[in-house]
């Protein structure tokens, strides 16, 4: 028997949740408290702003650019571009104005919503920025009274006011471009990834498997990942679809305000990187029965690899489970995760062996490959021992760059990732590190992920990066930063000493540096690469010679 064909479109699935649930909430924090609307409301805004964008000019494949936090309106920009056939292009706002110059530029953007405290970053680039007609400034409490030198300003209330509320989705190609999302390059200009419908409509359903974030309609979903970066993990897309309450912070990104959202609106599930887990688990640590996180089921750790104590740590303490996940923009992300039981035969387990699986990257998503291969792209064998360049390739995996040809990212359809790992009899994925994060002693690879993990496992170490530096005879060392926990101090011997304990010798750092802060990257990662130049500038050398 034929079935139907239907193109896979985004539009099919993003209004079913507030057809099935339409008095969920959408829950915006603001400076007064917080600003909020049902998914029947805001499924209505967002087929206004359609029609508001279709009267500016907007057509199909025109380039929307967005310079939000995360809000209701940047939601309703998510659901209008994606039903009406434009493209969103979430725009970092924490990049530079050079970045950023070359980002809009780049992607040609015609039209871009601006939170209004973001009007002033913005503005750097008046003049800078030709493709870009108009901007519509969405205005929270406190900001009201802006004014801005950007082209054809207009409030974003005024814009969608007396539109339409029903906007009759075209049907367009599967295959054509829903969104654009660009890498925080570390070396030359940012790439730009372009997420396809069919991509992100196969995304969002593996997103909603049980054995995956296993997201449901009965969710409080507390997204603290940017919706500027990989277009927020899939999310807003999948709590669109399901119909879940959806709490937002906007730019309230302190775990004080963090914690108490997740109190007051009874959070089931959030996703974010380590370094906001890390901030919660402090917060909690010295303020003890302050904030009632018992609503908490799960939350999603990704950007980079938690620490396996800090994973122990939320499960003891809290009863939430840390999901593990692995990823990059060009997999937009999601490609592995690691849940305490992911297989039948581990319900059997210990619970200290069920989080030894946790600690890995976990296991691959359906419908997507993945190998480690040497370099002459020979596979290597899944023996949880030998290390190789982790490749992947899949429906919503990224196969070229936006403009920008780089053959030297891709080989025979396969993603390039940059990381390296390895893979157990078990078929789970183990990072070892980002390839140019690798320390090369002596010819010999020291992880530097497996070093912070276990630094930071000291009661005394809040954070911990390490890093190469050059060394005469071995080529380079490892040189490990930490944060200490308030109130204490960092005794170098003493983290020399725990390292002793899990490494060989050659593999202890070389020296440790007590630091008050760890630089970040755009998306909040440990930005290396800074910390690399910082001690380069600061004339940083190594204490003695091995």
């Amino acid at each position: 028997m034929a079935m139907q064909h239907s193109p896979l479109l985004m539009s099919r699935i993003l209004d079913r949740g507030a057809r099935l649930s339409p008095n969920e909430e959408i829950v915006t924090a603001t400076a007064e408290g917080v600003r909020r609307q049902t998914l029947r409301e805001t499924r209505n805004r967002a087929h206004q702003l359609a029609h508001a964008l279709k009267a500016a000019g907007i057509r199909e494949g025109d380039r929307v650019g967005t310079f939000m936090w995360n809000g209701s309106r940047h939601l309703e920009a998510y659901h209008a571009t994606a039903g009406m056939g434009a493209v969103l292009h979430t725009l970092n706002v924490r990049l530079s104005d050079k970045d950023l110059e070359y980002i809009i530029n780049h992607a040609s953007d015609r039209l871009i919503i601006v939170d209004a405290d973001q009007l002033p970053q913005l503005e750097a680039l008046v003049g800078r920025i030709p493709s870009v007609e108009r901007v519509i400034v969405a205005t929270e409490p406190g900001f009201e009274g802006w004014s801005t030198t950007l082209p054809n300003p207009v409030d974003y209330e005024a814009f969608i006011a007396g539109q339409p509320t029903t906007y009759d989705w075209p049907e367009i190609d599967e295959n054509s471009a829903l969104g654009l999302c660009y890498t925080s390059g570390t070396t030359g200009n940012p790439k730009g990834v372009e997420y396809e419908h069919r991509s992100q409509y196969l995304h969002t359903m593996a997103q909603a498997m049980t054995d995956s974030m296993g997201l449901s309609a009965t969710d409080t979903l507390c997204g603290i990942v940017p919706m500027f970066h990989a277009m927020g993990w899939g999310l807003p897309w999948t709590a669109l679809m399901l119909g879940c309450k959806q709490v937002m912070p906007h730019r309230f990104m302190g775990v004080e305000r963090l914690a108490e959202l997740i109190a007051s609106e009874g959070v089931t599930v959030s996703a974010g990187v380590p370094t906001i887990w890390q901030g919660i688990k402090g917060l909690v640590e010295a303020n003890p029965g302050k904030y009632d996180l018992s609503s908490l089921s799960r939350v999603t750790c990704g950007g980079s690899a938690p620490p396996p104590s800090l994973i122990r740590w939320y499960w003891d303490t809290l009863g939430v489970e840390m999901i593990q996940g692995w990823g990059m923009t060009e997999t937009s992300p999601l490609a592995t995760l690691s849940r305490r039981v992911m297989k039948r035969s581990q319900l059997k387990l210990s619970e200290d062996d069920q989080f030894r699986n946790v600690a890995k990257a976990g296991l691959l998503m359906p419908g997507l490959e993945l190998d480690i291969f040497d370099d002459n792209f020979n596979r290597l064998p899944h023996d949880g021992e030998t290390v190789g360049e982790i490749l992947v390739r899949g429906p919503w995996i990224c196969s070229e760059y936006y403009h920008n040809p780089q053959p030297e990212k891709f080989h025979d359809g396969w993603l390039i990732t940059g990381d390296v790992g390895k893979i157990d009899a078990d078929e789970y994925l183990i990072i070892s590190d980002r390839s140019k994060d690798l320390v090369k002693s002596g010819g010999e690879w020291i992880s530097s992920v497996d070093l912070e993990n276990h630094i930071v496992a000291m009661p005394e170490v809040a954070q911990a990066c390490v890093v190469a530096q050059p060394h005469p005879k071995w080529d380079e060392r490892p040189v490990a930063l930490v944060v200490a926990a308030p109130g204490v101090t960092v005794d170098k011997d003493k983290v020399l000493a725990h390292c002793a304990t899990a490494f060989a010798r050659w593999q202890l750092p070389d020296d440790v540096l007590q630091v008050e802060s760890i630089p970040l990257t755009s998306t909040g990662k440990m930005d290396k690469k800074v910390v690399r130049a910082n001690l380069e500038n600061q004339g940083y050398r190594l204490p003695d010679l091995r």
